[in-house]
């Protein structure tokens, strides 16, 4: 099976619910997912080492600013050594900004710059998820497992 760590944060609540939407369409397609709430869950980077993949789900505060309880997390992803690690990341936006999802975008370029394998588009959503929105956050989540599956193979 398949070991997968969710790290999350949430304001509104959007952000959770795109995120429980990918672990219970992610546990249908095998995996296991453990999810962390960022700021109610405590989590050490160590504990990314346990994983065989990574997502990230977050919200973007403002103009493309991380939420204030992503910061951490953030700074502490430069010690991390994450090379191959399976990622993927996902979050809430609101498109009335120009920088649309760009706290999604920085923890991208943060994972990339640890040597993790960012394996799938960044998934956004425009404020509180849709009809068409959940069907997208349910092909992430089996787009995902697929990857993983795929990679694990080579």
């Amino acid at each position: 099976m398949t070991d997968i760590i969710m790290l999350f944060a949430s304001m509104s609540g959007n952000t959770e619910e795109m995120a429980e939407i990918i672990k219970q369409e992610a546990a249908e397609q095998g995996a296991a997912v453990t999810a962390y709430h960022i700021d109610f869950d405590e989590i050490s980077m160590e504990e990314l080492q346990n994983y065989d993949a990574i997502l990230l789900g977050t919200y973007t505060w403002g103009d493309g600013d991380l939420p204030y309880e992503m910061e951490d997390l953030y700074d502490d992803l430069q010690e991390v050594d994450l090379t191959g690690k399976i990622t993927a990341l996902f979050g809430s936006c609101d498109s009335m900004y120009p920088d649309y999802g760009g706290a999604i975008h920085k923890f991208g370029d943060r994972f990339i710059e640890c040597g993790a394998n960012v394996v799938l588009d960044y998934l956004k959503v425009d404020l509180d998820p849709g009809e068409e929105d959940t069907k997208e956050c349910k092909a992430f989540a089996r787009e995902f497992v697929k990857k993983l599956g795929v990679l694990s193979e080579l």
